[in-house]
């Protein structure tokens, strides 16, 4: 009875043995099913996740452009009308042309200590540069609208206008330095009109128009000549070297 009890249990050990393997291939196939199916819908999750970062990093550098266009400086009206500080919202003005030193004073641009006097004097510099600006914005400005036929007081009012825009006039705080003078041809300088002055300016009149900006009580005076007859060229390029040369051997006591 042992020996067929134990023949009876060895085919049910076997049959329970290929039944447990049946069901376990079955099991793998299924799982292997599964596991496929599980794949393809965690690469379609990954790519929607793909896509939506895409998109995000889109939308991130559309609104990055967005307020760097902002950012960006406004431009000069034509006429002149943006205050220069609204042109510069670092508030650092720019350095303009610059005349190096000559001979004798070569030594002013390598000394330690000079240099540091203008390190300590930066603010003030700052100052100036910006009165310089707007001058240099009002005088370009100018000598694009005079023109003979103009009445001088048209002409000055229209200038000092000006530059009270660009340099947002505020008192003794910043404004224009000096009445605009307009000097004509024998006049060496400091001619204005008065109100009701009928004075024209005529082709062949030479005339030096000088006019001043200040910010705190820092300021910038210069001059430019106007003629409309070419005779006149040669004076006008006299008048341009000896400023410049003026400017290379002036020696500042600072």
């Amino acid at each position: 009875m042992a020996s067929e009890d134990l023949k009876t249990q060895v085919p049910v050990e076997e049959n329970g043995t290929k039944e447990e393997e049946k069901n376990g291939n079955l099991a793998s196939a299924s799982n292997e099913n599964g596991d496929s199916s599980y794949v393809s819908s965690v690469i379609q999750k990954e790519d929607e996740e793909g896509e939506e970062e895409t998109k995000e990093a889109a939308k991130k550098k559309k609104k990055k452009n967005k307020s760097k266009k902002k950012k960006e400086s406004p431009k000069q009206t034509d006429p002149p009308s943006i205050p220069v500080v609204d042109l510069f919202p670092s508030g650092e003005f720019p350095e303009g042309e610059i005349q190096q030193y000559k001979d004798d004073n070569l030594w002013r641009a390598t000394s330690e200590e000079k240099r540091e006097v203008e390190r300590l004097e930066k603010p003030m510099y700052n100052s100036v540069r910006q009165a310089a600006e707007v001058h240099r914005q009002v005088r370009k400005f100018m000598k694009s609208i005079v023109k003979p036929g103009m009445l001088m007081t048209d002409l000055c009012e229209t200038l000092e206008n000006t530059v009270r825009k660009l340099i947002s006039e505020n008192g003794l705080q910043a404004g224009i330095a000096f009445p605009t003078g307009c000097s004509l041809n024998w006049v060496a300088a400091h001619w204005t009109p008065n109100s009701g002055d009928k004075t024209v300016l005529q082709y062949d009149d030479v005339m030096k128009l000088d006019f001043g900006t200040h910010i705190d009580g820092h300021i910038v005076d210069c001059a430019f000549t106007v003629a409309f007859n070419p005779m006149f060229d040669p004076l006008l390029e006299a008048s341009r070297e000896a400023t410049n040369t003026g400017i290379k051997v002036l020696t500042f006591y600072l």
